[in-house]
C-alpha cells in the first residue's frame, strides 16, 4: 500500500515540485495498490493532481485518513473517489506489520510512541515553511537567514536521530522531504533554503544507533520488509532498478499548472473592489488587534499593474484607507497575484501562499501571530465563498445605479496601484 502518493504536478500552489523522477510505471503501481493512506491535507501529501489520475482509473480504491478536526478531503469535489475511510486516532489498523509514520509531527502523541516497530517513517529535510526565507526588513538579512537555517537543520537531524535511537524500529525510512523549488521565479528560495539530505540522517543514525537498518528510498528501489525483518543481512531485501534509471527530475510542466492558477487573475469578481469585504467577511477572522496590508504583485514581488493594494483591520474587520492611529500589530503581505486570486476564488487555505513561498512578509513588531495564521491556514470555512451570489448582488446594485461602476475603484477600503 501507498503512503501520501505525490507523483504528478506541484504542491502548495506552484512553490514545490518533485525532486525525484517517478518510476515510469507509477500510474499502474498507484492504481494497483491494495490501499492508500493519506496522513494529512497538505498538498505534498494529499496530491489532487495524483489522485485525479487514480479517480479516472480506479475511483473505488480504499483510502484511509485520520479523523482530523478539518476533514482531510475537505476539497474532495476536485476528484471523484468513492471509498474514503475515516478512522479514529489511537486505534491501530491491522496491515500485518506495525508501521509508525510520524511525518510532519512536531511531537507525535505527546512523545508516547511504540518501540521496536517493524518500520518507522518520517520527514527529515526541513525547509517546509516560508519562515524565514520569505521575510524581509529588520534582522532578516541573507546572513541571518543562513545562520538560522543552518542551526535549525542541525537541530532537526539530531531530533530525528535521537527519536530513532530511543524507539529502536527494526527499519527506519526517511521518506518525506524530496521537493525542490524548481520554478525559475523561485531561484532565490531554492538557493538559500538549504535542506537536510536522507544521506545526512542515515549517517547520523548509523553512528548513534547502528543496530537500526536505514533504508533511503529512490525511484524504482523496492524494500521487501518481510525479508528485511527475517534476515537484516539478506541482500535480496532491497531491489534496485537498472543503473540507467533516472533519479532526479530535470524538467517540469510549469506552464500547465501556472497557467491554471493565473487564469484566476481575470475572474469576474476582481472587477469589483467589493470582493475584498466579501472575502474577508466569509473568512470570519476578527476581534484581533492586527492590521494587514495586502499588495498584489508580479513574479518579482513588485506591485502588479492595476492590482489591489489594501488594508484589513482585523480588530473590527474594516478596510481603512490609512493605518489607524491606535497602537496595533502590523503585517505587510506581498502576494503573487495569480496565486492570491486563485486562493481567494477557490476558498483555499493560505498554506499555498505561505508554505509555497508565494509571498514576502514584513511584520512590526517581529512576532508570530499564531491566531491569525492558524485561522487562514486551517480554519477557513469548508465551503468556498459564494461568488455567484456576490456577482448577482454587485451587478444588481450597478444596474440600479450606473454611477457605481464608474466610482467603484475609489472605494474607501482599497486602492488600485
Amino acid at each position: 500500500f501507498l503512503f501520501d502518493p505525490w507523483l504528478e504536478g506541484p504542491a502548495f500552489a506552484r512553490g514545490w515540485w518533485l525532486l525525484h523522477e517517478p518510476p515510469a510505471d507509477w500510474r499502474e503501481r498507484l492504481c494497483g495498490a491494495d490501499l492508500i493512506y493519506i496522513s494529512h491535507m497538505h498538498s505534498d501529501h494529499l496530491s489532487y493532481h495524483t489522485l485525479k489520475v487514480l479517480s479516472e482509473r480506479r475511483p473505488d480504491m480504499p483510502i484511509y485518513v485520520g479523523d482530523t478536526s478539518r476533514p482531510v478531503f475537505w476539497l474532495q469535489s476536485q476528484v471523484k473517489l468513492t471509498n474514503i475511510n475515516v478512522v479514529p486516532f489511537g486505534i491501530w489498523q491491522n496491515v500485518s506489520h506495525m508501521i509508525l509514520n510520524t511525518v510532519d509531527c512536531t511531537r507525535p502523541n505527546g512523545g508516547r510512541l511504540p518501540q521496536n516497530v517493524a518500520l518507522m517513517m518520517s520527514d527529515f529535510a526541513g525547509g517546509a515553511s516560508g519562515f524565514p526565507m520569505t521575510f524581509y526588513g529588520g534582522k532578516y538579512t541573507d546572513s541571518w537567514k543562513g545562520e538560522f537555517v543552518k542551526k535549525e537543520r542541525k537541530k532537526l537531524l539530531n531530533y530525528k536521530a535521537s527519536l530513532v535511537k530511543a524507539l529502536q524500529p527494526r527499519v527506519y525510512c526517511p521518506f518525506a522531504g524530496y521537493f525542490v523549488e524548481a520554478h525559475p521565479s523561485d531561484r532565490y528560495i531554492k538557493e538559500t533554503n538549504t535542506k537536510n539530505t536522507a544521506a545526512d540522517l542515515k549517517a547520523l543514525i548509523n553512528k548513534q544507533a547502528p543496530e537500526v537498518r536505514v533504508w533511503t528510498p529512490e525511484p524504482g528501489v523496492i524494500l521487501d520488509l518481510g525479508l528485511a525483518l527475517r534476515d537484516p543481512t539478506d541482500s535480496r531485501a532491497v531491489r534496485v532498478p537498472p543503473a540507467d534509471t533516472k533519479v532526479y527530475k530535470d524538467s517540469w510542466d510549469f506552464e500547465l499548472y501556472v497557467h491554471e492558477q493565473n487564469s484566476a487573475i481575470s475572474a469576474d469578481i476582481f472587477a469589483y473592489p467589493e470582493w475584498i469585504q466579501f472575502y474577508y467577511t466569509w473568512a470570519g477572522f476578527t476581534d484581533y488587534n492586527l492590521v494587514v496590508r495586502v499588495t498584489e504583485t508580479d513574479e518579482d514581488f513588485e506591485p502588479f499593474p492595476n492590482g489591489y493594494d489594501y488594508l484589513v483591520d482585523f480588530s473590527d474587520l474594516t478596510f481603512p484607507a490609512q493605518r489607524p492611529t491606535r497602537e496595533h500589530c502590523y503585517l505587510e503581505l506581498k502576494n503573487r497575484v495569480g496565486v492570491m486570486r486563485w486562493v481567494v476564488l477557490n476558498g483555499r487555505l493560505w498554506d499555498d501562499l505561505y508554505i509555497g513561498f508565494q509571498n514576502r512578509i514584513s511584520r512590526d513588531p517581529d512576532i508570530y501571530h499564531h491566531k491569525f495564521w492558524n485561522h487562514f491556514q486551517i480554519k477557513l470555512p469548508l465551503q468556498r465563498p459564494d461568488w455567484d451570489k456576490f456577482l448577482k448582488e454587485v451587478r444588481s446594485k450597478e444596474s440600479k445605479d450606473p454611477t457605481l461602476k464608474q466610482t467603484s475603484n475609489s472605494s474607501g477600503y482599497c486602492s488600485l496601484q
